[in-house]
């Protein structure tokens, strides 16, 4: 099977999609190792270098909660500098087509976007979320639902006035850690609801890795109908049980277009630790080991869509491939990349692997080179009728 046959076996399966990477903000929001400035300034500039236009940045909120992000406003100035602008273009690389983004869980948040974009250093695009579980939203929140809408309407006309894009993430769409079996279509009627209050583009977030392919293709494909404009749709898979690849080819063939993942598949909760030191993060809510939980990996993601035959955009592989290598080393600890460990898959014959002793046997047997199949066999296989029905 050919990639055009895929293509007319999925008709909605989009030729060209937009992988968005998320490694700074919703990977190492995880992380129990405070990680340095300077770091975080250099994977979001490099991904950059490689290709990636669309990144999160930091996260707004509190620093109490979350000092993994106290530096906010410094990585902010990092990646706004001029210095860095300069080396993008000797890249021949438009600042203007990369798009910044930071979370804002809370209107304070979004204040604070709006109080750097003024300085000259804030995101393009900031996050706000719901679940359709009110007590998970809740949990994550602190809000009721009619409350945080309310909340969400003030601080979509304020970044409106300040040029700054929204995104409205809804969450739980697949089920609930709290509340359990959640229903689809209250998803939908949510996307609806953020739009209609002037949202620009919606995460949809399988925050617990709850979600079955199946599932996440019926969701995409009732959505797609409803909402058909790929633009408006992002897909955020989360990888507990190991069905993150699964769903983005499940999403893939629904229609939709735009990605996030992490380097190394890292992420999760925001942790209850730093550096040894007990902080307020996510509280008993919380994935006790890093390594089961993350992201779908930034780099298997590149891997497959390139073997499928899918354009990313111009997306340096070979340069992916090796961030998440030093990302591993930034982290600590061996990722959940697969492709890090097994590289991209050969596209020309490796020499090196030959035997040559298969050349003198098939000529000590009488055989002709690129010849496969004894002499006398028949051209093609010919399978008996009786196998070929099920008894």
């Amino acid at each position: 099977m050919t990639t055009n046959d895929i293509f007319e076996l999925s008709p909605r399966m989009p030729k060209k999609i937009n992988l968005a990477d998320i490694t700074i903000r919703d990977g190492i929001q995880h992380e129990e190792i405070w990680i340095p400035t300077e770091a975080k300034i250099y994977y979001l500039q490099e991904m950059a270098f490689a290709g990636v236009k669309r990144m999160e940045v930091t996260n707004l909120g509190s620093p109490r909660v979350m000092p993994q992000f106290k530096d906010a406003e410094e990585v902010f100035k990092g990646i706004r500098s001029d210095i860095f602008e300069k080396r993008m273009s000797k890249r021949n690389i438009d600042k203007n087509d990369i798009e910044w983004t930071a979370i804002t869980i809370r209107e304070p948040a979004v204040d604070r976007a709006i109080e750097l974009k003024e300085k000259g250093c804030g995101p393009d695009r900031v996050l706000m979320m719901v679940s359709t579980d009110e007590e998970h939203h809740f949990a994550n929140s602190g809000t009721t639902l009619p409350a945080y809408w309310k909340e969400a309407e003030r601080s979509i006309k304020k970044c409106k006035d300040a040029g700054i894009k929204m995104c409205g993430t809804v969450s739980t769409i697949w089920g609930s850690p709290i509340s359990g079996p959640t229903k689809l279509e209250d998803a939908i009627e949510f996307t609806k609801r953020w739009l209609s209050i002037g949202a620009d583009d919606i995460e949809h977030a399988d925050h617990d890795g709850s979600a079955p392919p199946d599932q996440v293709y019926r969701y995409f494909s009732m959505l797609l109908d409803e909402i058909p404009n790929p633009d408006l749709h992002v897909a955020h898979f989360h990888v507990s049980r190991g069905w993150g690849l699964a769903n983005v080819l499940a999403a893939l063939q629904a229609g939709v277009e735009i990605f996030e993942g992490c380097l190394g598949g890292i992420g999760g909760q925001p942790t209850n630790f730093l550096n040894r030191t007990p902080v307020p993060g996510t509280g008993a809510y919380y994935y006790k080991d890093p390594n089961a939980v993350g992201l779908v990996t930034f780099e298997d993601m590149c891997v497959m869509a390139d073997e499928m035959g899918i354009d990313i955009g111009g997306i340096n592989i070979d340069r992916i491939l090796e961030l998440g290598t030093l990302m591993e080393k930034t982290i600590g600890r061996r990722l959940r990349s697969e492709s890090i460990l097994n590289g991209r898959i050969p596209k020309e014959p490796r020499e090196e692997f030959k035997r040559p002793k298969l050349h003198s046997d098939k000529k000590k047997f009488g055989e002709k080179p690129g010849q496969i199949i004894p002499d006398g066999w028949p051209e093609r296989a010919e399978v008996p009728d009786d196998v070929l029905v099920r008894k």
